[in-house]
């Protein structure tokens, strides 16, 4: 994030008190856009955690459903006639297969937002320090 401050016309004539005002003020308005820039990132990141790890409790509910629906399947397949049984293995295996789906979608969110570090917020002051250095260095 970066702010543009209007390069005055007598920058050549400021003293040296305005010039340490100037570059004070603008310190302080970098570190604060800084401060906000990794803020809405790590933001955006827990939210997304969130998101992953709702995924996987609803995979783990529905797990728990396709367990429940394979033991009605062995149950049913050695109490009764193949068709009962066979449907409710199709079930069972259905319900996994959206758990595993589930699952996966929960691991791409959160591996999407992990590591929890403000990267773009780093990169920014990283490029803030080697200007500064490169303009004290002048």
């Amino acid at each position: 994030m970066t702010t543009q401050f209007p390069a005055s016309s007598d920058q050549t004539n400021a003293s040296t008190g305005e010039l340490v005002s100037r570059i004070t003020e603008q310190m302080t308005t970098l570190v604060r856009d800084e401060f906000k820039l990794a803020q809405l990132e790590m933001n955006s990141k827990a939210k997304r955690v969130g998101l992953g790890t709702g995924l996987f409790g609803g995979a783990g509910v529905v797990a728990w459903f396709g367990l429940g629906a394979l033991v009605a399947a062995a149950i049913l397949g050695l109490s009764n006639a193949v068709s009962p049984w066979l449907a409710a293995v199709i079930v069972g295996a259905v319900l996994l297969v959206v758990a595993g789906l589930l699952a996966l979608s929960g691991k791409r969110e959160i591996a999407q937002a992990t590591p929890p570090l403000p990267e773009q917020a780093i990169s920014g002051v990283e490029t803030d320090v080697a200007i500064v250095k490169e303009a004290v260095h002048r």
